[in-house]
């Protein structure tokens, strides 16, 4: 099948619209009407290997992913999970961050049709709705404490069992094994942020020795107030998780290591 033969079975099974552009031996870029979210097009390699061809997007759909979204982030919790489902659903293969789907038995309009649509979904990930967004801040924040702290050393949804047997003042994550255990909350909105003002408080009012580190996934969202009185009683407070990953992990490893 030649060159002028694979762009009329692009347009018939993908979109009118798609061409395609020779740029050297055996190497074509495939143009689409599909954008991204920020208007950009997808990126689509043909490209002959050994006897067969390919359909590659060369790494560029990670990299553009990685404008917004930490590289690590996309390698645990929800996002991981999308793009994990996408890529298995579609048959495309990640090879060490190049997208890659092989093209079977000259069925190459086939083959663009679930490629394009693998990407799309790849995609997806940068504009989670709202919900999904605090299912992976809350994933990255758990993630990022097994990194660093030894499962010995830590309990999530951790409560006093003696003076609170019914779990009404918890925390997060509850790392002992110091001389004053260092208590852990991951803060998406305001309702969360109350309820760990509360806590904190309580565990002073208690008399319970303790450390408090406080990690938002955007503090900004917070409202004033909230965050006034969580402040005073927090110890320690990041205001994102992403940007903060280094100095949350050299946080957490200076706490275990006293």
């Amino acid at each position: 099948m030649d060159s002028v033969d694979i762009e009329r079975d692009f347009r018939q099974k993908v979109a009118e619209a798609v061409r395609i552009s020779e740029e050297g031996i055996d190497r074509y870029r495939v143009f689409t009407p599909f954008l991204l979210e920020d208007g950009d097009h997808l990126a689509i390699i043909m490209r002959r290997e050994g006897s067969s061809w390919i359909l590659s997007d060369e790494g560029h759909t990670y990299m553009h992913l990685t404008y917004d979204i930490d590289e690590k982030d996309l390698q645990r919790g929800t996002r991981q999970k999308i793009i994990t489902n996408a890529l298995s659903f579609y048959q495309v293969q990640d090879r060490d961050g190049e997208l890659v789907m092989p093209v079977p038995d000259a069925r190459f309009g086939d083959a663009l049709y679930s490629f394009v649509q693998a990407l799309l979904k790849v995609n997806d990930v940068s504009f989670l709705s709202r919900e999904r967004v605090q299912s992976t801040f809350m994933d990255d924040f758990r993630q990022l404490i097994e990194e660093v702290v030894p499962e010995s050393r830590r309990t999530f949804d951790w409560h006093d069992s003696a003076r609170d047997p019914q779990g009404i003042y918890s925390v997060d994550c509850h790392i002992n094994g110091s001389s004053r255990p260092l208590l852990v909350y991951a803060l998406p909105n305001d309702d969360r942020t109350r309820d760990a003002t509360i806590s904190l408080l309580q565990f002073e009012k208690w008399g319970i020795p303790h450390r408090s580190l406080g990690i938002f996934e955007d503090q900004e969202t917070i409202n004033r107030k909230v965050l006034s009185r969580f402040s005073d009683v927090c110890e320690k407070q990041y205001s994102n998780l992403g940007g903060n990953r280094d100095r949350i992990t050299n946080f957490l490893k200076e706490a275990i290591a006293h």
